[in-house]
């Protein structure tokens, strides 16, 4: 005689499950256990939020919004209304040119001072913690700090040009020929550290012997660095300008704090543009629309580098 067996309602997940596969089930249970909660984070943090943002751009949304919860729909009138404004165009240029300048001046300073590390020197170490302190120090007290440094009247670095006798009545700030410029040579100098430290370790792995035998070869410095250095490099390097970019192309808090836009919108950037029209003209839309225009060209910048990526790994 067969008993029938009875499942209880508190039997485990695996109960359904043929005995011999029941150990890759447990292990499939508890790598999703721990993606799980990563998963969770994106979708709260970053998909909700991006989803809310792409909506916003489509209706009209504004402070009476926040009380009546209404945000009607307006079809693409956010959309047209930014692409027609002269100043959408104004910070698209700015903002390209602002990224690339900082991340060229970056990446160039950063490589140099990199290779000059890599000798053997006194101080070595206490100098490459001290060229730290720019990365350390918060945005916005940088942004501060220089503002200060390059005021027109009463700055220290017009005052010590006045003092070597050349013009010490430059308007770093002020001009808007000079505005955005200063904006990126600052930009510049806090993001040197980090370029250096990421591609001083890349140097780290460099293989000796490949300059031992280039230097048996009678290969110059920079046909050593040329065919060398900087091949071996390349995975570090698109590391670094990935990194740079998406950390440039939104910059916001850097230039509120030298410029706040000016003078003449002469360093507006997508950035402040998308802070202006959210928080200071209090037009929701607007700002959404900016903010979607940002996230899309980052994503076409990261496309771009997983192609590369992939391409490279072939």
């Amino acid at each position: 005689m067969t008993t029938p067996t009875v499942t209880a309602r508190g039997a485990a997940p695996t109960a359904g499950v043929p005995a011999a596969a029941r150990p890759r089930y447990r292990r499939r249970l508890a790598q999703w256990g721990f993606v799980a909660p990563a998963v969770l984070f994106m979708l709260l943090f970053f998909g909700y939020p991006l989803v809310r943002n792409v909506v916003m751009s489509f209706q009209h949304y504004t402070p009476k919004t926040f009380f009546t919860g209404e945000a009607p729909l307006n079809g693409f009138d956010n959309w047209s209304a930014v692409f027609r404004d002269a100043l959408f165009g104004k910070a698209l240029w700015h903002t390209l040119v602002f990224t690339a300048g900082s991340l060229l001046g970056q990446f160039c300073a950063g490589l140099a001072l990199a290779v000059f590390f890599t000798r053997r020197f006194p101080l070595n170490g206490v100098l490459r913690s001290l060229i730290l302190l720019p990365w350390l120090v918060p945005m916005v007290v940088s942004g501060i700090v220089w503002r200060r440094i390059l005021d027109q009247d009463t700055g220290v670095l017009n005052s010590f040009l006045d003092a070597i006798g050349l013009d010490g009545h430059t308007p770093w700030l002020t001009s808007p020929h000079m505005a955005l410029l200063s904006v990126i040579l600052v930009n510049i100098w806090i993001g040197i550290p980090f370029n250096m430290v990421i591609l001083y370790g890349g140097l780290q792995e460099v293989p000796r012997e490949l300059y031992e035998a280039a230097a048996l070869d009678g290969a110059s410095a920079w046909r050593t660095f040329r065919s060398i250095t900087l091949p071996t490099l390349r995975p570090v390097i698109t590391v670094v300008l990935v990194l740079g970019f998406m950390s440039t192309v939104k910059i916001l808090d850097l230039i509120l704090a030298l410029t706040d836009g000016g003078p003449a919108d002469a360093t507006q950037t997508l950035g402040t543009l998308t802070y202006q029209n959210s928080f200071v003209r209090l037009d929701f839309g607007a700002g959404a629309v900016v903010g979607n225009v940002l996230i899309l060209i980052s994503a076409v910048f990261a496309v771009f580098y997983l192609r590369a990526n992939r391409t490279e790994g072939k």
